[in-house]
């Protein structure tokens, strides 16, 4: 039986709160024989613990210098991932909304499909968490802006909760979105020509911290979203 490799891509900053909660529940985890999984956490700079409690926890931890955003942080963790030649890689929240218990569903749907990428939606059966309506709102609008440039309905668009392939890694360490990647970057994989799935998943709300999209800034990361959307659509 081959065994699999997988890295689990937790990009943070200022989580040192829900990191303390969230990597203790990692452990307990049970999954399939033949898969294995390591835990990379992305320091983004943080000002805080998260580093130093990331690391008493057994997580390899890459520390950035400066402060990347998730895009700079992910596409960090997509280049160790692609060096260590891991065949797939996990991306989850470091604020604890995505349950380690819900990690098993993504896999398990990866390997009983042909899907290169698999999100865990809220939205598929509408169980759990299910964000502010403000923000469903944005959701919604970024769901039918992605059906308009790439012809697919996926209905968690904003999800960072995300299973990608090896062949997906290669592309997104030369080419990945910075800032607010998740909606950009799935135009920039549908026109790889990569199959893209949802799993449904419960999540909860944000286990400590602050979001760092509130107030004025959910306006400006709609409108500077769909302007990256726009352009990864018409590029070349």
């Amino acid at each position: 039986m081959t065994v699999q490799k997988g890295l689990i891509i937790i990009p943070c900053y200022n989580e040192e709160v829900s990191i303390s909660k969230l990597l203790p529940e990692m452990k307990c985890i049970v999954l399939p024989q033949n898969i294995t999984v390591d835990i990379l956490v992305v320091n983004d700079c943080s000002t805080d613990n998260t580093s130093s409690i990331a690391k008493q926890l057994g997580a390899i931890v890459l520390d950035l210098p400066v402060n990347l955003g998730i895009g700079g942080g992910m596409q960090t963790g997509f280049m160790y991932a692609n060096a260590n030649n891991y065949d797939f890689t996990v991306q989850m929240d470091g604020d604890g909304q995505h349950p380690p218990s819900e990690l098993i569903k993504l896999i398990t749907h990866y390997y009983n499909s042909n899907a290169n990428i698999v999100i865990g939606s809220r939205f598929v059966i509408k169980q759990g968490f299910q964000s502010s309506a403000l923000r469903r709102i944005g959701i919604n609008y970024f769901h039918y802006l992605n059906k308009l440039f790439t012809g697919k309905s996926i209905f968690d668009i904003t999800s960072g909760f995300r299973l990608f392939d090896k062949k997906t890694i290669n592309i997104a360490v030369e080419n990945y979105p910075d800032e607010y990647p998740e909606p950009e970057s799935l135009i920039i994989f549908s026109r790889a020509n990569l199959q893209i799935e949802e799993v449904p998943v419960i999540m909860r709300e944000r286990q400590g911290g602050q979001s760092s999209i509130r107030n004025f800034a959910q306006w400006y990361y709609m409108a500077k979203v769909t302007i990256a959307m726009i352009f990864s659509s018409i590029r070349k």
